[in-house]
């Protein structure tokens, strides 16, 4: 049944996001699924849950296609139409919209499979990628706002990495450090 939900949501993907969507790219969804399994096997999730999860992180920016505002809830909206068509219980498409308003900034995830896909979403921050996505994601805002510098793209990451903490333990231990060393970078960059 993954599979199947799988292929749908990725075409889905793949023929509707805007190209302009350099981060939040079928890309995206496909490395926040990776690291959504990763955790999960780090964690000790396995089975029905671990199903769960995953479509969750398949569904986390689906909204995408309907608009950049408000694309957790248009998410959930479209896992709640699609997702009981394919066995999938009320109850299960609840913990999964729950897991994927988890992703919304300021990230509140709470409990365990909340908080795997809230971290799987931004473990690149923690990771020597970084600065390669950080760099799709400046891409991107500058569609909508192209007088963004970089001064103030580095000032809005500098807020955002001070701001954001890890859930998992496995990203506590191995993404903040890393994490922790491109924001002392970027402090430095703005000082400069």
């Amino acid at each position: 049944m993954f599979e199947k939900i799988y292929k749908k949501v990725m075409s889905n993907l793949e023929s509707n996001l805007p190209s302009w969507l350099y981060y939040h790219s079928p890309a995206h969804t496909k490395y926040v699924l990776e690291k959504s399994i990763f955790l999960a096997q780090q964690e000790g999730v396995t089975g029905r849950e671990l199903f769960l999860i995953k479509v969750a992180a398949l569904y986390h920016d689906l909204g995408f296609v309907k608009g950049r505002d408000n694309h957790e809830k248009r998410s959930c909206e479209m896992a709640s139409e699609e997702l009981p068509e394919l066995g999938i219980t009320s109850e299960e498409v609840q913990k999964i919209c729950n897991m994927i308003m988890a992703t919304q900034i300021p990230q509140k995830p709470k409990n365990l499979s909340e908080k795997i896909l809230a971290d799987a979403d931004l473990e690149y921050l923690g990771t020597n990628n970084f600065y390669e996505i950080s760099e799709k994601l400046y891409k991107e805002l500058r569609h909508n706002r192209p007088e963004l510098t970089r001064q103030q793209w580095n000032e809005i990451q500098v807020n955002f990495l001070s701001g954001h903490t890890y859930h998992t333990k496995y990203c506590k231990v191995h993404c903040e450090p890393i994490k922790a060393e491109h924001l002392a970078e970027l402090q430095a960059q703005i000082e400069s």
